[in-house]
């Protein structure tokens, strides 16, 4: 097998010699549990021009492969064996393995550049995002300061975000998700580097904006002969992109070849059955409630009976009613408050229970603070708030404090939410500890284990700590603790986005399953449509801050009434490499939630097109 690795195909013809080759690649990670073997003899080549993407469930060794490259291993980890070969734009050729760490930063940014899985722990919290674009640029003296500059503004302008100056001079934390992770991407492309590795570069990202990075990265593939090495779980972004796919399961490439042989002729059973689970946007089209995923590998057919839990002859469990979260903008030398950025603007809705509500929209829409402002993790304002039917809305701290064992959170950056010197085990059982669910650590213990199977994880894993898991891992851990105290609304903001589709169809199964036994509610703000399409009874989509559309899934996606719902839909990716669209995308300048003090926005009126499908009147989809 190893004969034909490193052969070009058809696409890369032009450049024979790979920009990248990696030849027989073991590595293993020491820890208090013994040696863990995170890679085992990999190899596989990349070549100029060429976008190679990497597959396989959380764990399989995809980023651990990149971090080699990158030469990022932690402390613990360990090249046994193996080589890895990468040829620069003046034809050197330099042996990874054997660089120092000197050797490397010269490579690094100017040579090959990495974007992250989790923006929040890879951008520098104390520097403004304006400075951290244009530090690549100056560190490698390409250019001078004015220049990093305009060039740090283009590169923002290229990755659709609004407000180009309030962002060059915000901090990391200021920012959602999907903008943090759209920064990490302009600051990788910010030397033009002839290796890209993307580790999940669209996890974070609303499919319209995941749609025009794809496309950059294709037309900056295509231009400067730039190699890609695409770490990803989302099969649809695979056959979009990629030229070639490398098949991962537990640190070895089981299959890879072209897009098109692998899509429609896979060898290996994990690559037939990863493929079979891949949730496609339009398989719910027929069904009116929701319906749980067929697991990867499974013999047995999953349970497809509808989930009728939602509960709509009760009174609402949770009524929002003109929720509004301003941020200020001080300026000048008094840091006098003179704007304010609108981030959720007057917004209604109501969640019965047992009902799913997902909240879609793209990055900066105002989903993820409407979670946080109902969590009160930040300050806002509203009409009213109930809560099983008590106003809640103007509770002091102290009073609201036993609420929090009924409304949870799932956060959108496991790493971040996850104390990194707790272990696992504590970090479940700690909200059973502080409500007083159980008296001790021991006595917690059997619900841990029992919570971390249920999420597809072992029991011996609760005496890890965070960092020795993969990103989709932690998000598991994440939900483990949120599920915890059997709550009767769970936010969960993202909660399966980094997750392949192998555990995402697991972990969203658990929720249903969690949602039969104890009638809980689900609030479940995503950007991944093909998933709110199967997990939702009721969808809302936001833009600019305010709710656009709301109404029954069904009625919602089979006849979308908002010119950006019908965006939305049109920018989900097919998972089908034979029918690449070709997108065409605006240009025109985004519209900003930023606001001068004292000005107000007027509350949209709504009309209703269906039974009980609204949609705003008077917000144009810019």
């Amino acid at each position: 097998m190893t004969d034909t690795l490193l052969t070009p195909n058809a696409a890369s013809v032009a450049g024979p010699a790979p920009v990248l080759a990696i030849q027989d690649l073991s590595v293993s990670f020491r820890g208090r549990s013994g040696e863990n073997q995170a890679l085992k003899g990999i190899s596989f080549a990349i070549y100029p021009g060429e976008i190679v993407a990497v597959v396989g469930e959380s764990g399989s060794g995809k980023s651990v492969t990149s971090l080699a490259v990158m030469g990022l291993l932690a402390a613990s980890g360990r090249i046994d064996r193996g080589s890895m070969q990468f040829r620069d734009r003046q034809g050197k050729t330099h042996t990874l393995e054997t660089l120092n760490e000197t050797q490397r930063r010269t490579l690094r940014g100017r040579e090959m550049a990495m974007i992250f899985q989790e923006p929040m722990t890879s951008l520098n919290p104390v520097l403004r995002v304006g400075d951290q674009l244009t530090e690549a640029l100056r560190d490698h003296q390409m250019c001078d300061k004015a220049a990093a500059d305009a060039r740090a503004r283009a590169l923002l302008r290229q990755v659709r975000i609004a407000d180009v100056d309030r962002v060059m001079k915000s901090y990391p934390h200021s920012l959602s998700g999907g903008m943090r992770q759209r920064v990490m991407i302009a600051q990788a492309l910010a030397c033009d580097p002839q290796l890209l590795i993307a580790d999940e570069p669209t996890t974070a990202l609303d499919v319209t904006v995941q749609a025009r990075i794809l496309h950059i990265l294709r037309d900056l593939q295509r231009e400067k002969q730039m190699a890609v090495l695409f770490i990803t779980h989302d099969m649809g972004v695979v056959a979009e992109i990629a030229d070639r796919v490398v098949v991962m399961l537990r640190g070895e490439v089981v299959e890879q070849g072209t897009v098109a042989d692998i899509f429609n002729a896979p060898q290996h059973p994990y690559t037939k059955a990863l493929l079979a689970a891949v949730p496609k946007l339009g398989d719910m089209r027929e069904q009116s409630w929701p319906q749980r995923f067929p697991l990867l590998g499974a013999t047995q057919p999953a349970d497809s009976g509808e989930q009728r839990t939602a509960r709509y002859d009760e009174i609402p469990l949770l009524d929002v009613r003109g929720l509004k979260v301003y941020y200020p903008i001080r300026s000048g030398i008094f840091s006098a408050l003179t704007h304010q950025v609108h981030a959720v603007e007057q917004i209604d809705f109501s969640l019965w229970p047992g009902e799913t509500l997902a909240i879609v929209g793209e990055s900066g829409c105002g989903k993820s603070t409407t979670g946080r402002a109902l969590m009160r993790l930040i300050k806002s304002q509203a009409d009213s708030i109930h809560f099983q039917g008590n106003e809640i809305a103007n509770l002091k701290e102290a009073e609201f404090q036993p609420l929090r064992r009924e409304i949870q959170m799932v956060f959108q950056d496991p790493y971040a939410s996850l104390n990194p010197r707790l272990t696992v085990g504590f970090t479940i059982a700690e909200p059973l500890l502080l409500h007083g669910l159980v008296k001790s650590l021991e006595e917690a213990t059997p619900q841990v284990e029992a919570l971390l199977k249920s999420v597809g994880l072992l029991p011996e894993h609760a005496t890890r700590y965070p960092h020795e898991f993969s990103g989709g891992q932690r998000q598991r851990i994440a939900i483990a603790r949120a599920m915890a105290l059997k709550p009767k609304v769970i936010i969960a903001d993202e909660a399966v986005s980094a997750l392949d589709v192998s555990i995402q169809a697991q972990v969203v199964n658990l929720m249903m399953d969690l949602q039969k036994q104890t009638g809980v509610a689900w609030i479940f703000i995503s950007h991944d449509m093909a998933v709110v399409e199967r997990i939702a009874n009721r969808v809302a989509v936001m833009y600019l801050g305010q709710i656009v559309e709301l109404g029954p899934r069904q009625s919602v996606f089979n006849q979308p009434q908002h010119p950006y719902t019908q965006r939305l839909l049109a920018s989900v990716p097919v998972a089908d490499p034979q029918n690449r669209q070709t997108r065409t995308f605006e240009d025109s300048e985004i519209p900003s939630p930023l606001r001068k003090l004292g000005e107000t926005v007027t509350k949209p009126r709504y009309r209703q097109v269906a039974p009980q499908h609204w949609v705003a009147d008077d917000i144009a989809s810019r």
